[in-house]
């Protein structure tokens, strides 16, 4: 499970096969690079037509720090997926088991183009650990540690 084979970049029609989310809550453009087993780098692309700007805030608009958070697990999902080989089905759900140590630095606002970094920190009974960094224009605007794991659906 842990091969270390690199992709230089996934589209956004790889990333659809490798992520369960769907429009509007697809939060991750393209990938970069990708490590099985290690790291993804990803990029969101802020667009001021995203659902949640007429009401965060109107005159102002800001990218919810949660979502920006949601990103990091989301580049997290494409590289868990990819690194077990696997792709989202109807039997199972990739949820968040926990979120620790969230720092917002920066607003991100439209126009700006989020880079996710995310590190696989292990990987223990199905639970995976990761380190999640998110930088617009090199500077860092979130930081995080997630937990999430793949659960069967009870049918």
């Amino acid at each position: 499970m842990t091969n270390t084979t690199t992709s230089t970049s996934m589209d956004i029609h790889e990333i659809l096969e490798h992520l369960p989310h769907r429009y509007p809550f697809v939060l991750v453009d393209r990938v970069v690079s990708l490590e099985l087993g290690k790291e993804i780098t990803a990029i969101k692309n802020v667009s001021v037509n995203e659902p949640y700007f007429p009401g965060h805030f109107p005159y102002h608009p800001v990218m919810p720090g949660v979502l920006i958070v949601e990103a990091m697990a989301q580049a997290a999902a494409i590289l868990s997926f990819k690194t077990m080989n696997a792709k989202p089905n109807d039997d199972s759900v990739y949820y968040f088991a926990g979120i620790d140590s969230a720092r917002f630095k920066k607003p991100v606002s439209p126009g700006d183009q989020i880079v996710l970094n995310v590190k696989i920190d292990r990987i223990l009974k199905g639970i995976w650990k990761y380190s999640g960094v998110a930088r617009v224009d090199g500077v860092i605007v979130a930081e995080a540690q997630m937990m999430c794991i793949l659960k069967a659906i009870e049918k």
